[in-house]
């Protein structure tokens, strides 16, 4: 009874999600994924940037959230900014549900004083959602002893829809502090796959975060800094504050985070400069406790290229690699 049960749940889940309103996949390494967290973060290392991503969300249950990231962004003097292509792919329930975006990234960089910079980014995307109806269960399958054994009278309506997104962010900083602010799905499209309307809300992002030196550097280390940090998400009535610190020591990094009543995120990675490697697990402090979801897995990889000399007004963030 009690497998029979955990199946009706999540049944009941899978086919709520097709009507209601849904909410965005979320990564912990957050600035791993920078396109994703804000537009504006586009061009801001200034020589090409490519990052990939995968996590794997509750992968205990049957009915877990693995999702892709790849992007790629640079600086370009002649539009005084940088441009960006960001991809995802997000899957839900094993597959239920796929939800595939493409966007094209652009931000405008400023200088406003000798100390301190602003960038002002906007994202335009097309999303293409997919819904399998053959992976679909409904009540009128279920037998009272023997579980799962009817066919269905439901027909399908529908299965698949496309639609245009918009985002906008912006980001100031300097050479420890940084702030942005981020909102996705500005036109709230409809993104119901089935008859009706179902608008994806609107998600908004708040960061701000510093980098203070702990240690000086020398030919032998690039000393130890310290990155406090703190994101608040909010989408659709769901609140999400992350509060948290890496600590960097020359190419290695740790990092420590906790979401609110949620989960507590462990960080680790390796940063030559050129090359990262992230690694991060989340480990579930709420009701669904770690040994039913089995926490959460994410990976990221990224890869900075060399280019020409930076023009004398450009200033990368300091902000984390991971």
């Amino acid at each position: 009874m009690k497998g029979l049960k955990r199946i009706v749940t999540i049944v009941a889940f899978c086919s709520s999600a097709v009507t209601t309103l849904a909410q965005d996949p979320t990564f912990t390494q957050f600035y791993a994924n920078p396109l994703y967290l804000n537009p504006a973060f586009a061009g801001s290392h200034g020589c090409p940037r490519f990052a990939l991503n995968y996590r794997n969300e509750w992968p205990s249950l049957t009915g877990n959230y693995v999702t892709y990231s790849a992007s790629y962004d640079q600086y370009f003097k002649n539009i005084s900014g940088g441009f960006g292509v960001l991809a995802t792919h997000d899957q839900q329930g094993q597959g239920t549900i796929n939800t595939s975006m493409l966007g094209l990234v652009y931000s405008y960089h400023l200088k406003v004083s000798r100390k301190f910079s602003m960038m002002f980014g906007a994202r335009a995307a097309w999303y293409q959602k997919f819904l399998d109806w053959d992976k679909l269960t409904f009540g009128d399958m279920i037998d009272p002893r023997r579980g799962f054994i009817y066919s269905t009278g439901d027909v399908p309506r529908g299965g698949s829809r496309g639609f245009f997104d918009a985002s906008a962010g912006i980001v100031g900083y300097s050479k420890t502090f940084f702030f942005g602010f981020a909102a996705h799905h500005l036109n709230t499209p409809n993104e119901s796959m089935i008859i009706g309307n179902s608008p994806l809300p609107m998600r908004f992002t708040g960061h701000m975060g510093a980098d203070i030196p702990l240690g000086r550097r020398s030919k032998y280390s690039n000393g130890t800094n310290i990155m406090p940090n703190v994101i608040y998400q909010y989408q659709n009535g769901f609140q999400e504050l992350n509060i948290g610190t890496y600590i960097k020591y020359g190419a290695f990094n740790v990092g420590a985070w906790y979401r609110n009543r949620d989960a507590f995120i462990i960080t680790i990675g390796v940063n030559t400069g050129k090359f990262k490697l992230g690694y991060s697990y989340d480990v579930t402090v709420s009701k669904l406790n770690n040994g039913v979801s089995g926490g959460s897995h994410e990976i990221s990889m990224g890869l900075n290229l060399s280019c020409k000399q930076k023009p004398i007004s450009f200033k990368t963030i300091s902000c984390p690699s991971f």
